[in-house]
């Protein structure tokens, strides 16, 4: 009897579950088969997690795809299995480090040299950590916003002469928490989650970013999409405590759901209408309104302009 409660309540709680995972996990599919033949794509830090999902479904699609990844190793060998799993052998890797400028700008002259065509830009790379970088920065604001600005205002006059284009930034729910303070953005945060914050903050600079790139962007028939992938468990987390793993196993996204709205973002026909605007799950959705402020994105703008060195 005892035995066959206890069944009966293992399959109560994997029923329960099954629910929670399909209604509230795992999230929207992206359903359109939209070719990318003759297309070219660009995805930082695509050797891994979401953007390596990413770029499996657009190889698959037929695009050529470019991995722009730090490690050539971990790089190259996720080339390999794009290769092998989609079938497509115009699939790259090309070396950048978003934490230089420095890098940046070369990766972007050689691209520019290499590559005739972008058609699809994804800003997809990130780090969540409190530390500085070799430019003396706030580490996780230069990789995740400030090298992404500057790396998009090099490629844009490429993407433009190939228009329609797009430009997909991959940013987070997160940026509810962030907040943009122009006297220390520059910083490591204080506090007692530096890295979790520095991440916040500069989701929310994704946010604002996507929205005046949108503005600036008008008339000239490239589009950008910020997008939120859900809770992901990728490589993002991996200094988690090993007692939360199960956690992240059990109630995060696998790569290739979080991968979803990015790929929606890149391939769906019809939205463009919605340049600047925020996704998740496939649709779109109203930010918070600090992530709606146009002052302060334009501001931002200028600000990242002088940071990065584009300013006169």
């Amino acid at each position: 009897m005892a035995a066959a409660e206890a069944l009966a309540g293992v399959a109560l709680a994997l029923g329960l579950y099954a629910l929670l995972y399909y209604n509230f996990i795992k999230g929207a599919t992206c359903k359109n088969e939209t070719s990318l033949r003759g297309k070219t794509v660009l995805i930082t830090g695509g050797n891994t997690g979401i953007g390596k999902a990413t770029a499996l479904d657009l190889a698959r699609r037929g695009a050529r795809v470019i991995l722009a990844c730090r490690d050539r190793e971990r790089g190259e060998s996720a080339v390999y299995d794009i290769r092998r799993e989609s079938g497509n052998n115009e699939v790259l890797f090309m070396n950048v480090d978003l934490a230089s400028f420095k890098s940046v700008r070369a990766f972007a002259a050689a691209f520019l040299k290499s590559e005739p065509r972008l058609d699809i830009l994804i800003n997809n790379a990130g780090v969540r950590t409190g530390s500085r970088s070799s430019d003396g920065l706030n580490l996780a604001f230069q990789v995740n916003h400030l090298s992404h600005f500057l790396l998009t205002h090099l490629l844009l006059e490429r993407m433009k002469q190939c228009a329609p284009s797009r430009v997909v930034v991959v940013a987070s729910s997160g940026h509810r928490w962030g907040k943009i303070d122009f006297q220390n953005i520059h910083k490591p945060v204080d506090g007692q989650s530096p890295g979790v914050q520095s991440y916040r903050n500069s989701k929310l600079a994704n946010m604002l970013y996507t929205r005046e790139l949108a503005n600036r962007l008008e008339g000239t028939n490239v589009t950008c999409y910020a997008v939120h992938p859900g809770l992901v468990n990728t490589e993002l987390f991996r200094h988690m405590s090993i007692w939360l793993k199960p956690l992240f196993w059990l109630f995060f996204r696998d790569t290739t759901s979080g991968a979803q709205t990015s790929i929606y973002c890149a391939t769906e026909e019809g939205i463009e209408k919605y340049s600047g605007r925020y996704f998740a799950d496939c649709r779109l959705h109203d930010p918070k309104p600090h992530a709606r402020d146009d002052a302060v994105a334009k501001k931002l703008w200028e600000v990242s302009e002088r940071m990065v060195g584009l300013a006169n």
